[in-house]
């Protein structure tokens, strides 16, 4: 069961790359931008934490709830990120499937939290995992988000920033 949920979440990374590759063909940094960048950087933040939270504490009614409120907000922003790119940018098939495989996910992995919980109650304390998880475990999970989510967002939001209009950018004063 371990091995197939981390493969389903090997599967929902690499739509993310996927996605970030869309993305790139569609020359976001010159259309949407750093408006749909910097969703894309909350996104991840908001998934990011929840992976955090689940590596970190034993699940009970308080940590499963964080995670729903983290799942509803990745939702949310997620809504936001395509209303950003609508009009603004070519969103193709491929990419709008790959939307419902990210926006699918979270609440899968949350989902399998909860009844997971439900079979140990843990009441409303945060308490840290006992024993905690390994540091491979953080590696096998980690690792594999930095390098195929995190690091095409941060080089997105880079080209955004850098094409981003004269008008935004702050201007240069010399001193003295």
């Amino acid at each position: 069961m371990i091995a197939a949920l981390y493969l389903a979440y090997l599967l929902w990374l690499a739509a993310g790359w996927a996605d970030f590759r869309c993305h790139r063909h569609t020359d976001l940094a010159h259309t949407s931008g750093l408006r749909e960048s910097s969703l894309h950087l909350l996104q991840l933040a908001l998934i990011g934490g929840g992976t955090i939270l689940a590596l970190t504490f034993e699940l009970g009614r308080a940590p499963v709830l964080a995670l729903a409120a983290l799942v509803a907000a990745h939702a949310w922003v997620g809504y936001r990120d395509t209303c950003s790119a609508y009009g603004r940018r070519d969103l193709r098939p491929i990419e709008q499937h790959l939307h419902s495989v990210l926006d699918a996910a979270p609440v899968a992995a949350w989902t399998i939290a909860a009844l997971a919980y439900a079979a140990d109650d843990g009441g409303w304390d945060w308490r840290l995992r006992r024993p905690p998880l390994a540091p491979a475990g953080w590696l096998a999970v980690l690792a594999p988000a930095l390098l195929l989510c995190v690091w095409p967002a941060l080089r997105e939001f880079r080209s955004a920033w850098r094409a981003r209009p004269a008008a935004a950018r702050p201007e240069r004063t010399r001193a003295g």
